[in-house]
């Protein structure tokens, strides 16, 4: 039996989405750079198998696309090296296509889109990023779905907003569910007062298999919005309330992120994306609900308690 392998498969998405093939029986391949860090997420799965590779090598990439029909691609980049993300994508493609893979459906974000024009933004909505990361991400989508056009290989994008859940580092929350589990300062981002929506990382994988298995989801991209808009004030508010703590917090807006952008590249690199938090984008993802036939979102309540008890249970481990 062919494999579903996911590329980039170390980071949380990864994770619910290999969660969601285990409860299906479904095998697949794990692919990254590093052999210790899948081992550690896949090695005890006897559904997982375990490939690494070396994008900058062409039979590398050859040979973690054999005997492979479907790659969902989960790829990540350092935040100050966006244009890797064109780059990557090509040298994915070539390979793919060598080796016949049939389908690769993208795991991309809100960026393409730039400053929304209208309060909920839908498949409809222009593409016309203002920022460097948004063109980036723009171009690895157009290398897509240009392949698919040609009939090189069946591509798909799935745009996700910002993301939380249980010990899920890479995330706007994951300090605030630090500082509420073991009494600390939590660091946000602001403007806090402004609506956003989040996903639970735990509901993209039964998504992403979801659209994998539907011959007409390729071709074109698909939003996932969240359970509904909130403020991060409210967020705050709810966890520290879960955790029976005083919220402690303190709030890095534009210029505080421009002037630590001085000395920490980081920083320098999340003030260019300031404006998702003063102009939010709010995804319509009625298309991909009713082509899935409905969507299991958590609600935030929910998931905020089951993402507080495991942080909390790593601070009692550690």
């Amino acid at each position: 039996m062919k494999r579903i392998s996911l590329v980039g498969a170390a980071g949380a998405i990864g994770e619910s989405v290999a969660q969601a093939l285990r409860r299906q029986g479904r095998p697949y391949r794990v692919v990254g750079r590093n052999r210790e860090s899948l081992q550690q997420s896949f090695g005890s799965d006897p559904l997982a198998e375990v490939v690494t590779w070396n994008p900058d090598d062409t039979a590398s990439v050859r040979a973690a696309m054999h005997d492979v029909d479907t790659l969902v691609y989960l790829v990540g980049v350092p935040y100050d090296r966006f244009e890797l993300h064109p780059l990557l994508m090509t040298k994915t493609l070539e390979g793919a296509c060598a080796e016949g893979v049939e389908r690769l459906l993208l795991i991309g974000t809100v960026y393409p889109y730039g400053l929304p024009t209208t309060p909920k933004v839908s498949e409809q909505h222009p593409r016309n990023p203002h920022t460097y990361k948004g063109r980036m991400r723009k171009q690895q989508e157009d290398l897509l779905l240009e392949a698919d056009a040609a009939g090189r290989i069946r591509g798909a994008i799935l745009r996700l907003p910002d993301f939380y859940g249980p010990r899920v580092e890479k995330s706007y929350l994951h300090s605030l569910f630090q500082a509420a589990a073991s009494g600390g300062t939590a660091n946000m981002l602001g403007p806090i007062d402004t609506p956003h929506e989040f996903v639970f990382v735990p509901d993209v994988g039964d998504v992403v298999t979801g659209l994998l298995g539907k011959p007409e989801a390729y071709g074109r991209f698909w939003n996932l919005a969240g359970p509904g808009a909130i403020t991060q004030r409210e967020i705050i508010n709810r966890v520290f309330a879960m955790a029976g703590r005083k919220p402690k917090f303190r709030v890095a807006g534009k210029w505080t992120l421009r002037v630590l952008g001085l000395f920490n590249p980081l920083m320098r690199e999340l003030a260019e994306m300031n404006y998702l938090l003063t102009n939010p984008v709010l995804m319509d993802d009625t298309a991909l609900t009713g082509l899935l036939g409905g969507i299991r979102k958590t609600p935030y309540e929910q998931g905020f308690e089951l993402s507080l008890d495991a942080y909390r249970r790593v601070g009692t481990s550690a």
